[in-house]
């Protein structure tokens, strides 16, 4: 089996689980660290001549991550491509046996029934609490409708402002978003990298959430030590 992964998340589940079947990824793709395949560029602009040319099996996608006319240009070119949808946690799972499946994987992975437990398993949330949860500025744009990061934090016990918005990934004007009163703003490190001297200072005295993109956003191996990783940075969340 040669497969190509377009989706950084679906790369790293396919490379510890299936060692070997691998030929090529995005430059975006970055775990496992050390992953030694053939880059074929982003995620929004791959090279299809280049991923032809590895004679792949399989490329697996994303419906969100990636670009219809280009999946649509691998299938004109005779090439054997798996698309998923993942927005929410329950259907992260379904899609991971779908395409690990469809890799070859005799068996789903030890770390997939264990994030399954891990999941299903978790503790009732305590207070719930309100954010808003950008993932861009300059314009800023937050979690909206139907994400898979949105029922994350849910999960966890945090029910994002903008989850009835019309558009998954609104533009919201930055005086609306502190206007919304949210008890915290929650700041991922992708796909616009936050840190504490890029983010926070936008929403004075409200506590802000710094947090991973890959366990917030990310559906594979990372799931395992998503609530924990999350929850500890949402606990510390200060202004």
């Amino acid at each position: 089996m040669r497969v190509v992964s377009l989706v950084p998340s679906l790369t790293e589940a396919v490379a510890v689980s299936v060692p070997g079947a691998l030929v090529g990824a995005t430059d975006w793709c970055g775990h496992p660290v050390g992953l030694d395949v053939t880059r074929v560029g982003g995620t929004k602009n791959p090279g299809l001549d280049r991923i032809a040319a590895l004679a792949p099996d399989l490329v697996i996608a994303n419906e969100e991550e990636n670009r219809a006319p280009d999946l649509d240009a691998l299938r004109a070119a005779g090439l054997n491509v798996l698309v998923t949808e993942v927005r929410t946690v329950p259907g992260a799972f379904r899609e991971l046996t779908r395409v690990l499946a469809a890799c070859g994987a005799a068996r789903p992975p030890r770390w997939l029934a264990e994030a399954e437990r891990t999941w299903s398993s978790l503790p009732e949330p305590g207070r719930r609490r309100s954010a808003v949860v950008p993932i861009w500025r300059r314009p800023w744009m937050v979690l909206g409708r139907d994400t898979f990061a949105g029922d994350v934090l849910t999960r966890l016990g945090v029910d994002h402002l903008y989850a009835s918005h019309p558009d998954r990934y609104p533009r919201i004007p930055l005086d609306e978003l502190r206007a919304a009163g949210p008890d915290l703003v929650v700041l991922p490190d992708e796909p616009y990298r936050f840190t504490p001297d890029d983010g926070p200072e936008a929403f004075p005295g409200l506590p802000c959430a710094l947090v991973s993109g890959r366990h917030l956003t990310w559906y594979g191996p990372s799931l395992t030590e998503a609530p924990r990783v999350l929850s500890e940075a949402l606990r510390a969340a200060h202004p």
